[in-house]
């Protein structure tokens, strides 16, 4: 129905489809018909770069990387198969890029970690998964800044998630570097979930670097003492492993009730 201004007279708003319709005839040859292609063309932009088709993208390369980590188990390539002739620095830059890229399709960093201290020693080895553990959530947090948060943020509903998403976005390197030190919680989801939120840049990679140095150390300490298991370092780094594990476990029982509700 026209609305009071319509009918005295006025004219209506157009719609982009009706504009480059009424163009195109008021325009003839050459000159209309490249605006029906512009008008075409600009809602076609704006439903692949729409929050939804991003999020899609962003499922469709997590999919399709965890299918390749599942398929060629680049991981095992890491632990069993890097070429004796490649050690050093470069050789622990290169584990550390393919360390980042495979954390961000889901695969377990206990392992790589492990990996590390056996390729490269102690100190080599910290370095080196320290710098993949960056690499890798630096990798996610942009993936899902650009492709996903600004789909999920409007689902951010209900007491629980704004509250998650407040802190987070209010004290983003405290959160993380508790998020980081806390044993339990998946690599992945921390980094996903930081992206989500309004956490800055900077902040999570920092705390993502203090936060998982503790276990990271323990694991590649433990990988380089492997040949000697009954070494004190070796019970140490075992010992720094499980305790941090058995007291996350007992705060989850104890917060059981809170984590329902």
């Amino acid at each position: 129905m026209l609305d009071a201004h319509t009918r005295s007279g006025g004219t209506a708003p157009a719609s982009p489809r009706a504009t480059a319709t009424e163009l195109a005839a008021a325009v003839p040859g050459p000159a209309g018909a490249a605006a029906v292609r512009l008008g075409f063309a600009a809602r076609c932009a704006r439903l692949l770069f729409s929050p939804w088709a991003r999020f899609s993208v962003l499922v469709a390369l997590l999919v399709g990387a965890a299918a390749a980590v599942l398929l060629f188990e680049p991981q095992r390539l890491l632990a069993h198969g890097w070429p004796p002739q490649l050690g050093g620095v470069v050789a622990a830059l290169i584990f550390a890029v393919a360390y980042g890229l495979i954390t961000v399709a889901f695969v377990p960093r206990p392992l790589l970690n492990l990996a590390a201290g056996a390729l490269f020693g102690s100190e080599l080895g910290i370095a080196a998964a320290i710098g993949g553990s960056v690499i890798g959530a630096g990798i996610a947090f942009g993936l899902g800044r650009f492709l996903g948060q600004d789909a999920l943020r409007p689902l951010l509903r209900g007491k629980f998630l704004k509250s998650v998403d407040r802190q987070f976005s209010r004290h983003g390197f405290r959160s993380m570097l508790a998020v980081r030190l806390f044993p339990g919680v998946p690599f992945w989801a921390a980094n996903y979930c930081a992206a989500v939120s309004r956490m800055g840049w900077f902040p999570f990679l920092l705390a993502t670097a203090l936060g998982s140095l503790p276990n990271t150390a323990a694991y590649v300490v433990a990988g380089a003492r492997a040949s000697t298991p009954t070494s004190p370092v070796f019970l140490i780094a075992m010992a720094a492993i499980a305790i941090p594990g058995l007291a996350g476990a007992v705060v989850a029982w104890r917060k059981r009730h809170h984590l329902r509700g």
